[in-house]
């Protein structure tokens, strides 16, 4: 039990990291608490707040995943390298389309809301 309890610590010190060192998780969690203040204050439906809860989760997941990513790159190949930078750039490019597909999501749902 202590090992399992112990694995929250980490998963915890991992966001603590991201948010240290990230301007960009920074920036989607204050994203986050926007929407979900707008998404208050609307007053969305529980299917509405499905869907952008999954949104936001994914960007800060895949953000999170792009965090370890550019660190392990980091870490292997600390001199640069065109292959290395491929990797980080792919790891990006996946945040961006997820956070794309954010965008979408909560334009399909807010915007209705000011017709």
């Amino acid at each position: 039990m202590r090992r399992f309890l112990k694995s929250f610590v980490f998963a915890f010190n991992g966001l603590a990291y991201a948010f240290k060192t990230q301007l960009n998780f920074k920036i989607h969690c204050v994203a986050a608490v926007v929407v979900a203040l707008f998404g208050i204050y609307v007053e969305l439906a529980t299917t509405e707040w499905l869907w952008i809860a999954l949104a936001v989760f994914l960007v800060i997941a895949s953000e999170l995943i792009n965090t370890a990513i550019e660190v392990l790159v980091d870490l292997i190949s600390p001199e640069h390298q065109p292959k290395a930078g491929a990797i980080k750039d792919l790891a990006a490019a996946t945040v961006l389309v997820i956070a794309l597909l954010a965008i979408c999501i909560a334009l399909f749902i807010f915007v209705p809301k000011f017709s």
